[in-house]
């Protein structure tokens, strides 16, 4: 097999890159580990920065996502019993969208297998070869048969845990990493929303978060050992404990609750490798860094890289030159690590250490007393929050 960009990962970063590609007339192969299935229903992020929508909006394929998705104009704080809003349309002219990854991914399947794309699921034994000369490949075996791809260039797009960012020698990469004290227990329940924003919740009793999927399904979260046993966690104490984080000082808020149909425990970290690209192998999204989902950043700094990776790849197209392909990696870090910053100051806020201390505990009251009566503050975490240019 032959194509211009051999793409590994069939997730959000490889999906969008392959469309943005093709819309430049670069084609592309795309390679997944997984099946299909696995990889459309896979409960992942839900909240969208307006650089995401709109970058869905110009490959046309955000026809579900105007029906479905579910615009946030701000979010809220709870601590203390009181809720506070940051009206993010007011501080910064930008809102987010609430809409599944597991969405977007299909959206994002439908329409290539729609066109005829080439997208191989199942493709077992994957390996990168020649990366640093001008001719890689990728070998693989697909329904049997064992094949190779020859391309000009790789792209990434396997996550924390794929093949890509292993494949690159010892010593190449620099990587940090910051592994927290907490997980997070997230549910999905058949219950309407029971506010129609987000409530991010501090508590003596650790994090909580409102959040939600579609009108019918709320989407909630409690902070949580990192070596948490799920099976401590039968529904009854999770919407107990639930009702008492979520809770008003006046007791005005009501908890929708209904059938839990999914639950799941997920640990918290964040990962950077510099640089994120090695030859002709280019990484992007979890491949390359993992931020904790506080700040709600993962999907979009994956769309962030893909976008600069696929403007890149068309100016080398387009007239031979190769600067943006060399200025690929530092572009995308100096948002990565902005995103990093912020996910790292929501997941310091609001989560509360098993061991806190209270001098801990009043500096971090101090903080969310600034950043709810701050003009200034507010201004800097909804402009973070809502997703600052990808520049």
């Amino acid at each position: 097999m032959r194509t211009q960009v051999g793409i590994v990962g069939a997730g959000p970063a490889g999906l969008f890159l392959a469309e943005l590609l093709r819309r430049e007339g670069i084609e592309s192969v795309i390679l997944e580990a997984r099946d299909r299935e696995y990889v459309q229903q896979r409960v992942r992020a839900g909240v969208l920065e307006q650089g995401t929508v709109d970058c869905m909006a110009r490959l046309g394929l955000d026809g579900r996502l105007r029906r479905e998705g579910l615009v946030h104009e701000g979010f809220e704080i709870l601590y203390e019993g009181v809720r506070h809003r940051i009206d993010m349309r007011a501080l910064c002219g930008r809102a987010i969208t609430v809409y599944g990854q597991q969405k977007v991914v299909e959206d994002l399947i439908d329409h290539r297998l729609s066109i005829g794309a080439p997208l191989l699921f199942e493709a077992a034994d994957v390996a990168l070869h020649g990366l640093d000369t001008d001719a890689p490949s990728i070998t693989f075996t697909h329904e049997g048969r064992a094949q190779e791809l020859r391309c000009d260039f790789v792209a990434g797009c396997d996550g924390f845990h794929g093949i890509s960012r292993r494949s690159i020698p010892d010593g190449v990469l620099t990587t940090y990493e910051r592994v927290y004290p907490y997980a997070w227990l997230g549910i999905l329940a058949h219950a309407a929303p029971s506010n129609d924003e987000l409530i991010y919740a501090r508590t003596e009793r650790g994090l909580a978060l409102h959040s939600m999927r579609s009108p019918e399904i709320s989407r909630l979260y409690l902070q949580v050992a990192p070596d948490e046993d799920l099976e401590a966690w039968p529904d009854e104490r999770i919407w107990a404990e639930l009702r008492a984080r979520l809770q008003t000082a006046d007791g005005d808020f009501t908890l929708n609750e209904g059938e839990i149909f999914e639950k799941g425990i997920t640990p918290m970290r964040s990962f950077v490798a510099e640089p994120m690209r090695y030859g002709r192998l280019f990484l992007a999204g979890d491949a390359a860094h993992i931020v904790p989902p506080t700040g709600a950043k993962g999907l979009n700094v994956a769309v962030s890289d893909v976008q600069n990776l696929s403007e890149a790849l068309a100016e080398y197209y387009g007239s031979g030159s190769t600067a943006g392909l060399d200025g690929y990696s530092e572009r995308c870090l100096r948002r990565v690590w902005r995103v990093q910053h912020f996910s790292w100051f929501m997941t310091q806020m609001l989560h509360r250490p098993a061991d806190q201390d209270p001098f801990e505990e009043r500096l971090q009251r101090s903080q969310l007393d600034y950043v709810t009566s701050s003009h200034a503050a507010a201004v800097s975490l909804a402009e973070n929050y809502a997703g600052l240019p990808r520049d």
